[in-house]
Formats: C-alpha cells, sequence, structure tokens
C-alpha cells in the first residue's frame, strides 16, 4: 500500500548517525558470528564458511546489480520501487539456480555443499532487505535502514550461538542466518516498505531491459570487485587449505571495523553526492569527496597504529592464542585496508554522478594484476604473499578511482561552462 502523504527525509546528520549505529551494531555481530566460530570451532571450520561466502558473493554481487545504489541515487525517480522489486525477484532466482548448479558441478565435499546452499539462501533473502534499503535510502530515511540492521544482527549472532552449541555444523549457522534472513524481511521490512511505495513487483519488460541497461555495468562492478577480494581465498583454499584460509579471513574480517564506518558515510552521503553532481555544484561536490576520502586515510592510520601496538593481544582476546602468531600478517592488512577505505570513497563519487561504464575497466585491471600475483607470491610468502596482493589490488584501486574522478569533474565543469556561455 502507498503512503498517501510524503515522508519527511532526515538531516545528513542525523542519516550518518542512524548508519554508523546500525551498520556497527550489524556488522559487530557478523563479526561476532566469525569470533564465535574461531572460539567454538576450528580455523577449518571458519575457513569452510569463509570458503562458502566467497564462493557465492561474486554471484550475487552480480546479480544485484547494485540497485540499492542505482535506487538510492535516482534523484529523478525514473523508476518504481515495484520495478527494482521485480528485477530483484528474478536476479535473486537466477543466483539460486547458478549456486545450485555449481555446487553440484565444483567438486565439493557434501559439507562444503551445504554450506553453499545455505548460504546461498541467506544472501537471497538479504537482497530482498537490500532493495527495501534502497527505498528507504532514497527516501533519505536511514533510521529505518539502521532498526532492520539493529534487529537482525543480534538475532543473527543469537541463533549461531544456539545452532553451534547445540550442533557444532558450519552448514547449521549458514541455516541459522538463512531462516534470521527471512524472518525479519517479512515482519519489519516488507511491512515498513509499504509506508513508502507499493510492494508489487512489476515486471514491465521495457523498464526492467531499461533499468537493466543502467544498472548493468555496476553489477559487473561489483562481482569485479568481489572477485578481487576472492581470488586470493580461492588460491589459499587450493594450495595451503581451509586451515589456513581460516586463519587469514578471521583476520580479512577485522577490516570491517574501518568498512562499517565507510559503508555508512557512502549511505548517507551517496544522495547528496548525486544531487550535487546533477544539479553542477561541482565546489561542493568535490569538497566532500575530499572529506570522504581523507576519513578512509584517517581510519586506515589509525588501524594500523592499533595493530602495532597491540596487534597480538587483539587476536589472542578476539580469537585464540594461536592467531597472535600471525601478527605481521595483520599488519599488512590494515595497510590494505586504508588503500582501500579510500578507494571506495572514489568509487562513490564515480556512482554518485552515475559513471558506471568506465568502472569495470578499472577492475577488470585489478584482475589482470590479482590473479598473477596470487599464483607468483601466495606459493613463494604463503598468507603474507596474499597480504601484499591486497595492497598492490587496493592500490591500483585507490590510484585508478582518484585520476577518473578527477578528469570526470573536469570534463562536467568544461559541460557548464559552455551551458553558460551558450546562454
Amino acid at each position: 500500500m502507498k503512503c498517501n502523504q510524503p515522508v519527511r527525509p532526515l538531516s545528513l546528520c542525523r542519516n550518518i548517525s542512524w548508519s554508523v549505529l546500525g551498520n556497527t551494531i550489524h556488522s559487530a555481530c557478523q563479526w561476532g558470528i566469525l569470533v564465535v566460530l574461531a572460539k567454538c570451532g576450528t580455523a577449518t571450520m571458519v575457513g569452510q564458511f569463509a570458503f562458502g561466502l566467497a564462493i557465492t558473493a561474486p554471484v550475487y554481487m552480480f546479480s544485484n546489480l547494485q540497485l540499492r545504489v542505482v535506487q538510492a541515487t535516482d534523484a529523478r525517480n525514473e523508476y518504481a520501487f515495484g520495478h527494482y522489486l521485480g528485477l530483484r525477484l528474478l536476479t535473486v532466482a537466477a543466483s539460486l539456480l547458478v549456486l545450485g548448479f555449481m555446487s553440484k558441478t565444483g567438486g565439493y565435499s557434501s559439507g562444503e555443499i551445504r554450506v553453499i546452499l545455505w548460504i546461498a539462501l541467506a544472501k537471497g533473502f538479504e537482497s530482498f532487505s537490500d532493495i527495501v534499503f534502497g527505498l528507504w535510502q532514497n527516501h533519505e530515511r536511514m533510521n529505518r535502514v539502521a532498526i532492520s540492521l539493529l534487529i537482525k544482527g543480534p538475532l543473527s549472532l543469537l541463533a549461531v550461538l544456539w545452532v553451534l552449541w547445540i550442533t557444532g555444523s558450519a552448514a547449521a549457522v549458514a541455516a541459522a542466518l538463512a531462516f534470521t534472513g527471512i524472518a525479519v524481511l517479512l515482519f519489519y521490512d516488507l511491512p515498513g516498505a509499504s509506508r513508502f511505495a507499493g510492494i508489487r513487483p512489476l515486471f514491465d519488460r521495457r523498464v526492467l531491459r531499461c533499468l537493466v541497461a543502467v544498472s548493468l555495468p555496476l553489477g559487473v562492478v561489483m562481482m569485479l570487485i568481489s572477485l578481487n577480494t576472492n581470488i586470493p581465498r580461492y588460491f589459499i583454499e587450493h594450495l595451503l587449505g581451509a586451515e589456513q584460509l581460516g586463519y587469514f579471513a578471521a583476520l580479512t574480517y577485522i577490516m570491517v571495523a574501518g568498512a562499517v564506518i565507510v559503508d555508512a558515510l557512502e549511505r548517507s552521503a551517496g544522495p547528496r553526492l548525486a544531487k550535487y553532481y546533477a544539479d553542477g555544484y561541482l565546489k561542493k561536490f568535490r569538497l566532500l569527496l575530499l572529506q570522504l576520502v581523507l576519513t578512509g586515510f584517517l581510519l586506515g592510520l589509525a588501524g594500523l597504529g592499533t595493530v602495532f601496538l597491540f596487534g597480538a593481544e587483539i587476536l589472542t582476546f578476539l580469537y585464540q592464542p594461536d592467531y597472535a602468531a600471525y601478527t605481521r600478517l595483520f599488519a599488512l592488512i590494515m595497510v590494505a585496508a586504508g588503500l582501500r577505505y579510500m578507494a571506495s570513497f572514489f568509487g562513490c563519487g564515480l556512482t554518485a554522478a552515475r559513471c558506471f561504464r568506465i568502472q569495470p575497466l578499472l577492475h577488470i585491471l585489478i584482475i589482470l594484476v590479482n590473479i598473477p600475483a596470487c599464483a607468483v607470491l601466495i606459493p613463494a610468502k604463503g598468507l603474507e604473499g596474499a597480504a601484499l596482493v591486497l595492497i598492490a589490488t587496493a592500490a591500483i584501486q585507490f590510484l585508478g578511482g582518484c585520476l577518473i574522478n578527477c578528469l570526470l569533474l573536469k570534463r562536467r565543469s568544461q559541460k557548464l561552462e559552455g551551458r553558460t556561455l551558450e546562454g
């Protein structure tokens, strides 16, 4: 049911505050799930769970087509919410079919197959919630997104604790995530969405084709980003085994601490950046983007300093004493994290400017570096080699994003000056 009265947006400050709160608690709970697996299970169990995520992530990153971002930055309201929801229904169904086929033909063990399939289902429900978040984000009501995350995060963690205590199975943990995901979707997200728009899916072929044409480059970009993140994990699992992947996954997940703030700032500032660019306020666009990138630098610097001072103690406290042997690896991962935070903000600027088509080219370049670097460095240097690959690929993403943003703003400025002279 559509609401009859317009919903007032929150201020940018309040949106950021709500977004930071929701994402912090939710990501802390996601991190808590990994901590529970590490403390109550084994590094091998962590590795199996991480491998399931690594298999499913690129598929969903592509099929989701970044519709949430496209919707949130749709300042002209070119598409109805029903169109976004209809397309998401089709892409989730396709993702489940693809992952089902991959799990059956990939030569995985029965335990790995169960983990992959349950995570695939959980990701499907998460994708539907994501499209609702795009609706709320477009209306600049990040409080509703935050409340959904504040419900789902603790609920998921409690479910995982209970299931792991009873079964001791990574597949059961993945199943618990699927059930909590559908519960929050049905009892909070969809009812809340109905206050802002009709929640009936629309399947107008012409409109969906146009929407796919707009969003496909972003889907490709997100798939390439996910592949770049997970390619080292594929090499580690194949060359070093699930246990080593467990250690690597546990350490890299600590990057999420800064990524939570980065994501919250992007979600909140993205619509504002889009409006600045669309309305020709390039100085405001540039200033806000630089503030975001500086925040990413400071987050990375703070993380690296913390690792140098308390790295071993943090790993022992969060996981188990044997993880403290990987403190040097931890420091290298934090260097990559800082570069990635800054690069992510440059990507946000490109997306806000609706510069979609050039982004896949940058990430294809990164993949062309990633694969041979993994093939050389991981056999030679083990997990530290994988961390060096993360640093190299993040640096390329940062420098490329910076250059493209500069060229984009220069071209936009020249275009606006031309219009002024003509007027």
